[in-house]
């Protein structure tokens, strides 16, 4: 009772539905040789409506309902396809014969057909499809089971437990690598800390003579001018200042210095 109960809380899903379908009555078969359309009364349907499959869990459902009520004429429950409760006609592609129930235990055959081919081969594709899934949810359950019956590997350390990992080719690899040089490097020293636009030393180890610093600037000397006419100067240049230049000439020449003028 209680997987009843579940059975009826299944979702229900629907593969397929056909605006028109006509039932027809059916001779008993009288051989093995299967059923024929053409000893049925085509052109006399004993009903006309619409059809839908539908799935729950595991069971298809074809479904005759009225076109414009929804009233449910008859349903056949199919396990199986092909299988018994659904079997194509041996003459015909747009004609099947289907067991319905009533829920009560009893069923009978009737003969199902399509005006249009291409609605016969949608009945029988959304049939296989459905069966298709129902095989591979079960081996994928068969698989489930056996893995869940099968030992699970322990891979967890043991107490005490270690590994040794050999990392020799990483070593070569590293020593490889410390030869290369290393890209952008040059001759070139760079520049000293601090020194912005400097000047390089020179190659060589030559070292550049330091220019001597500039002389302060001479003050005019009013005494190396000569008097024009105007009154002589008051004082005589200074014997300390041209010292050196006087003793040079003292050397060389006995001439006595004109005012106004100094001995080179």
């Amino acid at each position: 009772a209680e997987a009843g109960r579940m059975a009826d809380d299944t979702y229900e899903s629907v593969l397929c539905v056909k605006p028109e379908v006509h039932v027809y009555k059916i001779p008993p078969r009288a051989t093995n040789r299967g059923y024929r359309a053409s000893e049925w009364k085509l052109d006399e349907p004993a009903w006309s409506g619409r059809m839908k499959i539908t799935a729950k869990a595991k069971i298809a459902y074809i479904k005759l309902e009225d076109k414009n009520t929804g009233e449910l004429f008859a349903q056949a429950p199919v396990e199986q396809y092909p299988g018994s409760a659904v079997e194509a006609v041996t003459d015909s592609s747009r004609y099947f014969v289907v067991r319905i129930e009533d829920g009560n235990g009893r069923h009978a055959f009737i003969g199902i057909g399509f005006a249009d081919r291409g609605d016969s081969f949608d009945f029988n594709v959304a049939l296989q499809d459905h069966f298709k899934w129902v095989k591979q949810e079960s081996e994928l359950a068969k698989q489930e089971a056996i893995q869940s019956a099968a030992p699970k590997l322990d891979l967890g350390f043991k107490e005490g437990q270690t590994i040794k990992i050999s990392l020799g080719n990483i070593k070569k690899k590293d020593a490889a690598g410390g030869v290369k040089s290393r890209p952008g490097a040059s001759g070139l020293l760079p520049p000293p800390p601090g020194g912005k636009g400097g000047i390089l030393p020179p190659p060589g180890g030559l070292q550049a003579t330091p220019s001597p610093p500039a002389a302060a600037p001479a003050q005019p000397n009013t005494g190396l001018l000569l008097d024009f006419g105007g009154p002589p100067a008051p004082a005589q240049p200074s014997q300390e200042l041209w010292g050196d230049f006087a003793a040079a000439g003292s050397g060389t020449t006995q001439e006595s210095v004109k005012p106004g003028w100094v001995q080179f």
